[in-house]
């Protein structure tokens, strides 16, 4: 069904920064990052964040345009970065890689053809997480102090696992995934325009009267990361089908269906590789200057584009000192 399905089943409401204030959030790292990287090359001169050899590092614009919006509502970001690729999502992300590939193809041609509108187009969708960009953003985020925890799998896991440990308030994804692996409670459209979105993981099962357990059920009937839904199987149809039959098992069993790996998926979900070794620093002391000197001096990326972002930091970093002497 592709993850953005669940949202028929999710109990989600908008909620106010104000309620959010002084709060822990367990940022899913890869979805925030290739969300902002994408976002970054559609709209903006590939010349900004390219270097002189050709290294493009249009993520630390991301970062410095994305990131203010927590320093100014008090909220301490803990980016959770993926570890080990899980075997049975390599199949996925090798289908990403050649629908890249053909993405990178129709880019040549655009190219060719002078056709801007649709180079930037596909120039966003064809970005990757380079070595290089995983390097500086991590770089980046050290100095702005920004906490990083590297999960030992899935980064959306780990993160969920945290907020279920009370470690954070929150996480934080635009994946509906969170759901899966028993995030509390999720934010998402954290850092865009407007208030920013409330997913809650035990409204959600109460309000269609099913476990966990069931929950993720639904979601491999209809598809997921690691597997392929069955046709015609939507969230609602699906719902239906676990609620009358129980489980995964006697829903296949009566359709006479099979979904290879399914309770190695399952467990995925259920009970992912995380780890509780992990500690961080909630009070964030950015080193404004040296990020600033880090973009724009070490990596050319041009002033302009992220001195305002800079500036909401710093102005937000007074104010909170500020605000602790009155």
């Amino acid at each position: 069904m592709g993850n953005s399905a669940l949202r028929q089943l999710a109990a989600i409401e908008e909620v106010g920064f104000d309620e959010l204030d002084g709060s822990l959030v367990a940022v899913d790292a890869h979805n925030w990052l290739y969300r902002y990287l994408t976002t970054t090359v559609k709209w903006t001169r590939d010349e900004v964040y390219t270097t002189d050899d050709g290294t493009e590092v249009a993520n630390l614009v991301g970062i410095v345009q994305g990131l203010p919006k927590f320093f100014e509502h008090d909220l301490t970001p803990v980016f959770v970065f993926d570890g080990r690729v899980t075997d049975l999502k390599s199949d996925e992300i090798e289908s990403r890689r050649e629908q890249r590939e053909k993405l990178e193809d129709q880019l040549e041609e655009a190219r060719e053809e002078g056709d801007t509108i649709e180079i930037a187009r596909l120039e966003a969708h064809t970005q990757r997480l380079t070595p290089v960009i995983q390097e500086t953003t991590r770089e980046l985020l050290d100095l702005l102090d920004v906490p990083v925890i590297e999960a030992p799998a899935e980064g959306e896991a780990q993160a969920a696992h945290m907020a279920r440990t009370g470690a954070v308030n929150y996480t934080g994804t635009e994946d509906y995934d969170a759901l899966l692996f028993g995030a509390p409670l999720t934010l998402r459209k954290l850092t865009s325009k407007g208030d920013p979105e409330l997913m809650d993981f035990d409204a959600t099962l109460a309000e269609h009267d099913v476990t966990w357990e069931q929950l993720v059920d639904i979601a491999i009937l209809c598809g997921t990361d690691f597997n392929e839904g069955l046709s015609g199987v939507g969230p609602k149809t699906a719902l239906s089908a676990v609620k009358e039959h129980g489980d995964l098992w006697s829903v296949l069993e009566d359709l006479g269906e099979y979904i290879e790996y399914a309770d190695r998926i399952r467990d995925l979900f259920l009970d992912p590789d995380i780890t509780d070794k992990y500690e961080f620093d909630a009070e964030m002391n950015p080193d404004i200057a040296a990020a600033r000197e880090y973009v724009t001096e070490e990596w050319k990326v041009h002033e302009n584009e992220v001195e305002r972002g800079f500036e909401r930091i710093e102005e937000s970093v007074t104010q909170t000192g500020l605000d602790q002497w009155t």
